[in-house]
């Protein structure tokens, strides 16, 4: 597998029964709508894809019904997302027996660490994977954010395949961008903006992982496409779409993962593409007045009849 890895890559969410079992059924659904989409890629074991919920049997589960239902057809990214170097480098090794081809890693978190710790950990991340290794930039969740001249150089070095971007931090991405186009393109870099991603390319991103992209894969497929050709017009007009279909997360009295992730599988629900919007404990699923906000963005971006 090329350590290039471009376009839409969603991170794919993970579908649940009414008693927290992993549904199969539903996620070769969701793999089939996303590659039907015309998607680059999976990643899996994101945030999206409630890696920190899940047990390592329950991780195990979901890399094994990734792998059978994609048939090697586009690149499947593994998140080995875990607090600190010698339990993501266990995580490394399952998703590569599991058949990952590129793993996506975080710095390490919960004890605290200079960067110099930070560069150590993803230096020897890379010594233990036979598959590239990609940083996951979401100080939001790990509280580290990852500087561009330390990314930049372990992608020089062959250290880092790319990065997947989710810091929020538009001034930092192109500054970032600039640099890796300076030093030759060693980095992939893609955007976790779903909203913005047009403000993205005009940066110089590789590609996009949204989470919206699990509902309507080919609105972001044709904007990746669009932005290939050079079709500035349609870049932001589709963006414009998107950004309103986005509004399915803007329910009431939910917040964070329960909203985002709650309104992407209430959607994929309705659709008929999860058996139920079933939450990892303790979140609760969306329900009432909120599903019927869902609906109606749906029914207003002509998805839903």
């Amino acid at each position: 597998m090329s350590k290039t890895i471009r376009g839409i890559v969603p991170p794919v969410v993970t579908p649940l029964h009414e008693d927290y079992r992993f549904d199969k059924g539903s996620y070769e659904k969701l793999i089939e709508h996303l590659i039907g989409g015309g998607v680059d890629g999976l990643f899996v074991l994101g945030s999206s894809s409630e890696v920190v919920f899940s047990t390592d049997a329950r991780r195990d589960e979901i890399v094994k019904a990734a792998v059978e239902f994609n048939r090697g057809r586009v690149p499947i990214l593994v998140g080995v997302i875990d607090t600190e170097t010698n339990r993501v480098i266990e995580h490394i090794k399952r998703a590569v027996d599991l058949g990952a081809d590129a793993v996506v890693a975080t710095a390490p978190f919960y004890a605290l660490q200079t960067m110099t710790e930070v560069e150590e950990h993803f230096r020897l991340l890379a010594e233990a994977s036979p598959v590239p290794v990609w940083a996951y930039d979401i100080p939001v969740c790990v509280h580290t954010k990852l500087p561009g001249d330390l990314m930049l150089r372990l992608g020089k070095e062959g250290v880092l395949a790319g990065v997947k971007d989710s810091s929020g931090d538009d001034v930092a991405f192109r500054q970032l961008a600039l640099d890796n186009q300076d030093a030759g393109h060693p980095l992939s870099l893609l955007t976790g903006h779903e909203v913005v991603v047009d403000g993205a390319y005009m940066s110089g991103a590789d590609g996009c992982v949204p989470g919206l992209g699990n509902v309507d894969p080919a609105g972001y497929v044709k904007q990746w496409q669009a932005y290939q050709a050079g079709d500035w017009e349609t870049v932001r007009s589709e963006q414009d779409r998107l950004a309103r279909l986005m509004r399915i997360v803007n329910v009431k009295g939910v917040g964070g993962f329960g909203a985002g992730i709650g309104s992407f599988k209430t959607a994929l629900w309705l659709l008929g593409i999860f058996e139920t919007n079933q939450m990892p404990q303790p979140v609760k699923a969306l329900s009432g007045e909120n599903i019927e906000h869902v609906r109606a963005v749906l029914r207003e971006a002509d998805l839903l009849n």
